[in-house]
This record gives C-alpha cells, structure tokens and sequence, in this order.
C-alpha cells in the first residue's frame, strides 16, 4: 500500500531524493536565546536523515522577522555556524536538508527584535496574541515601502546564501501560512495602490522578486517556494485570490524550481474559489514538481502519488513522534500516536 514512497525521485541534475516521503517544517522554538540552532536541535535532525529530504523548521531571515520565542535565525555568523552542526549530522547519516526560509510579516512583534516597525504589505492588523506568549498582543504593521521591499528582497536573497554556507542542500521559500509573502498575495491583506497591489500581476511582485533573487544567489535547482492559495490561517480568504495564484503559478513554473510545496494543515479542506482542495488547484496550474501535505498517512499520500495527485509527500507531526517514520512505514511496524505533549520535546 505504500510502495510508489520508497523508489527515487530525481528533483533536478542536481538533487535526486532517496524515497518520496519528505519531513515537513516543524515549529519547535526550541532554538537558543540568540536563535542559534543546538547540538540537541542536530541531533533531533539526524535521528530523521532516513526522510527523502527534510525541511527545517521555518527560520527567519532577519531580526524583525520573529514572531515566536527562540526561532532559529539564518543571518548571524553564530547562528549560520549552528545550523551547519545539524546539517553535518544529517549528512553523515545520509539524508538531504532544506531550510526554510521565514519572515512572519504582520504577525512578528517587536518583543523580539527590541522594537520597531512590523512589516507587512498593508497595515492590516491581525486579531490575537503571540502562540506561546499570550500577554503579547499583535501590532498593526507598516505597510512596508519601496525601500522596505528591495532590502526584504536582499535579505531572502542573502539568507539563502548563508544556508548553502551553512550546508544546506537548498532552500524553501516560505510564501504560506499567512506569512509576509502569503500577506501580499492575498486581498484580505494587501490594499496597496502602487506596483504590489490590487491586480493579480502587481500582487504576485515581491514574491517572484523574492524567487528570482534567490535563484540568482543558489541556482533554481536549490530553491523550492511553499504557497497557500487558499486562506485558512492568519488571512480570510476572498474569490479574488485565485486570479492572483492563477497568474502567480505558472510564472514559478517557468523558473524550474526544485518544487512547489502546498501550503494546508488538512488538504480534506476544499475552497469553493479554488475548486476544490488546494493539491487539486495546484495539480491543475502548476506544472512541476508538487509536493503535498496536510493530515496524509503514508497510505493515503502514496495512493495520491499513485493517481498523480502530487508527486511528493510531507509528513508533519508523525515524525515529530517518530524519529524512524520511514522506517517504519517501510517495515510495516505500528507508529506512536503523535500527542501536543509533544510539543515540548525533542525526541
């Protein structure tokens, strides 16, 4: 039931994956005080090398970009030096590691960074607090300014440089989740008038500018962008949005990228304006790589793969309780039920 997981998947002339079951991005906070990566955080990696790849946990590009305790960062020589432990340890058993790369966008907060201005594509507040740290209440941001956009384009662009430095097989380009590039792609957040706003070409800007700036830095063979057509978390949705990733997706297709990863906790989850599931509009639009997630079993993902739903699957909190998930799908052997206590660990 799950054999179409454990052939090869050659991604590019670059990268070909063991078997088809990657390690989605996990949000521990479990990185040091200055986001530094641990020797406890290596180890946890390299318990699952077994993944066809993993993909770190979200990792911010730049101070203002935090929005949870202890995230690891990607753009102090501390933190560079940290990550390249873990991806040492992956390597030496064997497996292949993305990171991430994150700005949280309106939903960073300045606790973090020693105050200033939270970006995002319009000042847009979003209700709530901080996960975690509930005393601290999301600020309305700045909508970020031209100058603002061409050094976010810069610091994507120089964060992928420091994960390659740091030994990462490549990058994924968090566009989801209703993070900052997700803040500019959809319309319940992005009420500019300029150049990236209010028409789906002008809204898909900084994101392929984002793109193309770390191709340029990494090869498009190194890079992978994860987007959210449909709106669940931190953004409501609007009939609009489709136009946007209607022209948004078959521009990234043109830059060969290593893949397109969606961007869902429950891909049972259909949108009326995308016609269905988001891995169902992807397929439709996107013609390269796919990977899917969001509550498969390996059984379920693989029969996916096998009618050519995606072509890759990620597991999330399974691996968190399951350091040898692969194995144990291979095997047949019964899986530890993931619980929140979890959360907590770094088994």
């Amino acid at each position: 039931m799950t054999a179409s997981l454990f052939t090869p998947y050659k991604l590019n002339d670059t990268l070909t994956l063991s078997n088809k079951i990657l390690m989605a991005p996990l949000t521990r906070c479990m990185a040091d005080d200055d986001l530094v990566p641990t020797q406890q955080i290596a180890d946890y990696y390299a318990r699952r090398a077994e993944a066809g790849l993993i993909i770190s946990e979200a990792t911010i590009i730049r101070a203002d970009g935090q929005g949870y305790p202890n995230t690891p960062g990607l753009f102090t020589p501390a933190q560079i030096d940290g990550w390249r432990v873990v991806t040492d340890a992956v390597h030496k058993n064997g497996g292949k590691i993305f990171a991430q790369l994150w700005h949280t966008g309106r939903v960073a907060h300045p606790h973090f960074f020693g105050g200033g201005d939270v970006l995002s594509s319009s000042a847009q507040a979003v209700e709530g607090t901080v996960p975690r740290m509930r005393e601290l209440v999301y600020q309305t941001p700045k909508a970020a300014t031209i100058e603002d956009i061409k050094q976010l384009v810069i610091d994507y662009a120089q964060a992928a440089a420091n994960a390659i430095d740091a030994g990462f097989d490549g990058v994924e380009i968090h566009g989801a989740n209703g993070y900052l590039i997700d803040q500019f792609l959809h319309h319940d957040n992005n009420r500019r008038e300029d150049e990236y706003g209010q028409t789906p070409e002008n809204m898909s800007r900084f994101a392929l500018e984002v793109v193309d700036a770390v191709i340029a830095r990494i090869g498009a063979d190194r890079t992978a962008l994860r987007v959210s057509p449909g709106a669940y978390f931190n953004m409501a949705g609007d009939s609009r949005d489709r136009a946007v990733f209607d022209y948004l997706l078959p521009e990234v297709a043109k830059r060969n990228l290593a893949f397109l990863h969606g961007g869902i906790f429950d891909d049972s989850m259909e949108f009326d304006y995308l016609g269905g599931s988001i891995s169902a509009y992807l397929r439709s639009v996107y013609t390269g790589t796919l990977v899917g997630v969001g509550s498969y079993t390996a059984e379920t993902g693989s029969a996916a793969i096998s009618d050519n739903k995606f072509d890759l699957l990620a597991i999330g909190r399974p691996f968190i309780a399951n350091p040898d998930y692969v194995a144990k799908v291979r095997d047949g052997d019964e899986l530890v039920a993931y619980t929140d206590t979890m959360l907590t660990e770094l088994i």
